[in-house]
């Protein structure tokens, strides 16, 4: 059989030459329909089977009971059983991310604060550390202040759960799309934002932000909230928290804002590199106006403000801000009143230096500005004047330190610590010990014999002492003790210590009066040995000198061996000009951490540290060194002047200190190589042979004296009290001349007592004695000889001086100059 004759049982004929089966299109038509119509069936079996049996596919899609495109179109039940689906996996997915989502530590860039020192009229002095801002708390903050934010930022604050929904899904689509980013955060978010997390715009810090403020929410209150965001937010100008805004844009505290600069410092949050410039420039001041109009807009529909409270916003204009005026820093003197402040702090708290390093303090200072200023000027013009390094070699190196003092209460109202901090100079001159002070240790010595009287003959009481008593003024004379012995000096051919002064005058016996103001040596170092050491010394105690800065005893320490700083030695003569009533010079008047005020900043209470006719006394004999003696330049004051000069050994220092009744101040002026420790003569300095207290110190005092109190009244010293007869030492001509009727001898002001002999030295250092300069001597005796270690800063805000000029100060030939020394600013008192 051919092959294509062959049958196959149920197979199909072969397809014609078009591929059609064999018996045409029709049959192909009547096969198709047979095929569907055997779909149909088999689909009704599987249907009928399914309702006989009762069961149902899980998702019934495509819709097995449809035909056409209704089969095709998913249910209701099944639309709402998907969206249900997802929004349980939503739900779920949330409730997650809110388990294990934890609130991180704050970021420690947002913790960093910086501490304030303001000026004595509050302004603000410095601030100090990186990062210009000062925690307040929200009771700091006027209410309507805080709703000058709320209603800027977000007015449901105080009922919303923290976020945003509508907001957040706004911004989060946008951010995600690459559209214009938008913060749609509330307050919670901000603050979140700023404390926890980075500034940076994702999506996925964004979910970060959202979890972290909800469960913030959780945990903390609305109040705490809204504290973190107002301290943490960036306003513009260097300023981090509502403090720092405030003090930059309006010079106030944020307790002292207004609802309308409230305003302004709200809108400065969402621009503040171009809102901070709305004082100079117009387009930045044109768009802070618009802004800010519209948060007292919104203050007025939140019913926080009324409608006429608005208005009369409006009228007042623009709180336009002060000019940005970035911190000096530590520049000039600045930076030696902040070292003087923070000394103090640490002095009379807990506080340690870590702990001041973390700011958030605001210091307040006795500082004067204008003080400091005219004091800084003084020194600038004497220098411009008299100072020459370029041109002349002695004038290379020339330090100054001054201090001035407000004698009824202590407190220090200027300082002049050297030529600043940015100009490399970090020791603050006028807090440091090293600088032998010379004759102005001289009223010292008279107040001791007015208190204690002198041991004139030996195993006899002490004999009362006045200004008139007279005492052996001749250069070169031998010095006896209070046994009668001669003191003795191993350098000196005869055994015997021989004092000097600058010329060898033949004063002979001259009264103290006489030799205070014309700066001679001998009769208040012959003094100083019958008034006995221990009382001489007590009475510096007392007066203000701190222990530590006293030499040990030697015929020189009676003339200005010892170093206070220009702090401490104007303090002493505060005693004076306040009628014997010591006060502890402080610096700092208040701190604050947090918004509470710490203790222990009282203002120090006066003690009694001599009779009032004592201090009275000394002040009459200081006017007549003014009047009369080496400080006659002083008169250029034009007011009752009372002072000291004096110089030192070689010429090494230079000192005045003067006061009136409402001032006192002191200025030291020396020479030191930076490179090489110790004092240089200052002779050929400013073209000055020789360099005396009542030169250039003289001059920066007076011309700083007459800024300083311009202005104030003209007063007058007390009267000079009627003293007792004063006995004169052995061998003094008789009778003693009657006292000028100013100062009519009366009865002692004390009952004097024996003063023991000299004992060991209580200090544990040694000091050269300063051969004195104008009519000061030396003392060429080797057992008298000492030399200064140099000290400590005496002591917060105490320090060291030196001589003055007629410079009576003695020293022993045998020791170095004592050299000025600085440590770390040690305590107050």
């Amino acid at each position: 059989m051919s092959e294509h004759r062959r049958r196959s049982s149920g197979r199909t004929g072969p397809a014609g030459s078009d591929g059609m089966p064999q018996g045409g299109r029709a049959a192909a038509r009547r096969a198709a329909k047979a095929g569907a119509g055997r779909g149909r069936r088999a689909a009704d079996t599987r249907g009928a089977e399914a309702r006989r049996t009762g069961r149902r596919r899980l998702i019934d899609y495509p819709r097995a009971d449809k035909r056409g495109l209704r089969r095709w179109l998913p249910s209701w039940k099944l639309v709402s059983g998907t969206f249900l689906l997802f929004l349980g996996g939503l739900v779920g997915l949330f409730g997650y991310a809110y388990a294990t989502t934890t609130i991180p530590s704050a970021n420690p860039s947002t913790q960093l604060q910086s501490n304030t020192y303001y000026w004595s009229d509050g302004s603000v002095m410095a601030t100090q550390g990186s990062t210009n801002r000062q925690n307040v708390d929200l009771a700091e903050v006027p209410k309507l202040v805080q709703w000058d934010f709320l209603a800027a930022e977000n007015a449901t604050f105080y009922s919303d759960p923290g976020v945003d929904t509508q907001g957040m899904l706004r911004a989060v689509y946008h951010m995600a799309t690459g559209g214009e980013v938008q913060s749609g955060s509330t307050i919670t978010q901000q603050f979140v934002k700023n404390t926890y997390l980075t500034q940076s715009q994702s999506v996925t810090r964004k979910l970060r932000e959202i979890m972290i403020s909800l469960k913030i929410g959780d945990q903390m209150s609305k109040q705490q909230i809204l504290q973190g965001y107002l301290n943490s937010c960036y306003y513009g100008r260097d300023a981090y928290g509502i403090e720092a805004a405030a003090r930059t844009y309006y010079h106030e505290h944020a307790s002292q804002l207004t609802v309308s600069q409230g305003a302004f410092i709200a809108a400065t949050v969402n621009e503040p590199s171009l809102l901070m410039h709305a004082d100079t420039d117009p387009q930045a001041k044109a768009q802070a106006e618009a802004r800010w109009k519209y948060v007292l807009d919104r203050m007025a529909k939140i019913n926080k403000i009324t409608g006429a409270q608005e208005q009369q916003y409006l009228a007042a204009g623009f709180p336009t801000p002060k000019p940005y005026a970035p911190s000096a820093g530590m520049s000039g003197q600045t930076g030696y009143l902040v070292q003087t402040a923070e000394k103090y702090v640490e002095a009379h708290s807990s506080l340690t230096d870590q702990q001041l390093g973390h700011g958030g303090y605001q210091i307040y200072t006795t500082f004067d500005k204008k003080k400091v200023n005219a004091l800084s000027a003084s020194v600038a013009q004497m220098e411009k004047k008299h100072l020459d390094a370029g041109h002349r070699s002695a004038d290379k190196d020339v330090q100054v330190g001054a201090a001035s003092i407000d004698p009824s209460t202590g407190a220090v109202v200027a300082l002049y610590g050297g030529a600043g901090w940015d100009k490399g100079h970090w020791t603050d001159n006028a807090d440091a010990t090293g600088v032998p002070v010379g004759s102005t240790f001289k009223p010292i010595d008279l107040a001791a014999a007015l208190d204690h009287g002198a041991v004139l003959s030996p195993g006899r009481p002490a004999s009362p002492v006045t200004p008139d008593s007279k005492f052996n003024g001749d250069d070169g004379i031998t010095i006896k003790n209070q046994q009668g012995q001669e003191m003795p000096d191993s350098n000196d051919p005869t055994g015997l210590l021989h004092q000097r002064n600058d010329v060898p005058t033949k004063w002979g016996y001259i009264t103290l009066r006489k030799a205070m103001e014309q700066s001679v040596n001998t009769p208040y170092v012959q003094l100083g040995e019958y008034v006995g050491y221990n009382n001489v010394e007590g009475e510096a105690l007392k007066a203000g000198l701190l222990r530590k800065s006293l030499q040990y005893d030697t015929p020189g320490f009676y003339i200005g061996t010892s170093t206070p700083s220009a702090i401490r030695m104007a303090d002493v003569y505060a005693t004076f000009d306040d009628g014997g009533v010591q006060h502890e010079p402080y610096s700092v008047t208040k701190v604050v951490s947090g918004g509470q005020q710490l203790s222990g900043f009282e203002a120090p209470k006066g003690t009694t540290a001599m009779p009032s006719s004592t201090a009275d006394t000394v002040t009459d004999v200081l006017q007549g060194v003014v009047k009369s003696g080496t400080g006659t330049n002083a008169q250029a004051l034009g007011r009752p002047v009372a002072g000291k000069t004096g110089t030192t050994d070689d010429y090494k220092s230079a000192w005045f200190i003067g006061y009136t009744p409402q001032l006192v101040t002191s200025v030291s002026m020396f020479k030191e190589d930076p490179k090489n420790s110790g004092l240089q003569s200052m002779k050929g300095v400013g073209g000055f042979s020789k360099v005396f207290g009542a030169d250039m110190p003289t001059e920066v005092w007076t011309g700083y004296m007459t800024a300083a109190l311009q202005g104030q009244p003209v007063q007058q010293f007390p009267p000079a009290p009627q003293l007792g007869q004063g006995t004169d030492e052995f061998g003094a001509p008789s009778p003693t001349p009657s006292a000028p009727p100013s100062t009519a001898p009366a009865s002692p002001t004390t009952s004097p007592s024996p003063s023991p002999s000299a004992g060991a030295c209580h200090q544990k250092r040694h000091c050269p004695s300063p051969t004195p300069t104008d009519t000061s001597g030396t003392t060429t005796g080797g057992t008298t000889t000492g030399t200064t270690t140099g000290g400590a800063t005496d002591g917060g805000l105490i320090g060291g001086g030196t001589g003055g000029t007629g410079g009576t100060t003695g020293t022993t030939t045998g020791g170095t100059s004592p050299t000025p020394t600085f440590s770390r600013p040690g305590r107050h008192g």
